[in-house]
């Protein structure tokens, strides 16, 4: 299988989205980009993979505006007009898997622990976010949450970054990623994840699986399984989609060429559905 890079005119109505790492109730979430995205979209099924809402920031200082708002009444808009929504909690919303794993629904949001996700080709993908994989969280949570403030930090760097870019006229950049990936645990620990979740799907008897947490947007095949990873709405703001015909694929929102009536996504990460 090969991950080709692809320029396509995507449109608005997709078989199936996935959306997580949204972090609302953070200063650093882009809720005004997902909003845009959200308004026009159409889709059969959406999953929400964990970490929508960040209640670990909440419980410190209370952060919330219009476009925090506009993001929970799309998505409860699309629930009531017949789109099926899934969501997965994450570490940073697992007050929501206080009430898992009974079967519940919520104005039309299903609360599942996983899910199991079926193109129409017939690939079957594993849905998690992912955290239950991360040793830090899981063995260590004291760690994460000293990691979590120090990833604050460097978003509240960001944000200045992007302030003078914005001012320049240039296009949104994240340097928090880019620092992310120049330094070589971090790398490593995203290495060591992928291959955990990995390893996960293929003992479930899968095709890939679908994550988040790490806020790392990728599809790559790892030994013969698709992993995909649909990034965030902090730094990479991106969405995985699938069209269709079955294919997979990545789009970067940060792209303002989004928001006009054609919009172009050249280079985006298409998967094509026989891949």
């Amino acid at each position: 299988m090969n991950v080709i890079l692809h320029d396509r005119i995507p449109s608005h109505d997709y078989q199936a989205v996935f959306l997580s790492d949204v972090h609302l109730g953070t200063r650093d979430c882009r809720a005004d980009l997902l909003a845009d995205f959200l308004r026009g979209l159409s889709c059969r099924r959406l999953y929400l993979v964990g970490d929508i809402i960040d209640g670990w920031k909440l419980k410190r200082s209370w952060f919330w505006n219009d476009h925090h708002d506009d993001v929970l009444n799309l998505i409860l808009r699309m629930a009531r007009g017949g789109t099926e929504v899934f969501y997965i909690p994450g570490n940073h919303d697992e007050i929501f898997r206080r009430w898992l794993p009974h079967r519940l629904e919520v104005a039309g949001i299903r609360l599942c622990e996983q899910a199991e996700h079926v193109t129409v080709t017939g690939r079957r993908f594993l849905v998690l976010h992912g955290d239950e994989f991360d040793s830090v969280v899981r063995y260590a949570p004291f760690l994460a949450v000293l990691g979590d403030r120090a990833y604050s930090a460097a978003l509240l760097v960001n944000r200045w970054f992007n302030t003078v870019r914005r001012r320049l006229g240039l296009p949104y950049r994240s340097l928090s990623a880019w620092l992310k990936r120049q330094v070589k645990g971090a790398v490593m620990a995203i290495d060591r994840f992928e291959t955990a979740v990995v390893d996960e799907a293929r003992r479930r008897g899968m095709d890939g699986v679908i994550c988040g947490h790490i806020h790392h947007a990728v599809i790559k095949d790892v030994g013969g399984i698709l992993y995909m990873n649909d990034g965030d709405w902090v730094e990479s703001c991106s969405a995985l989609v699938e069209h269709h015909d079955g294919s997979m694929q990545l789009l970067d929102m940060t792209d303002v060429r989004w928001r006009v009536a054609a919009p172009r996504h050249p280079g985006a990460v298409l998967v094509p559905a026989d891949a």
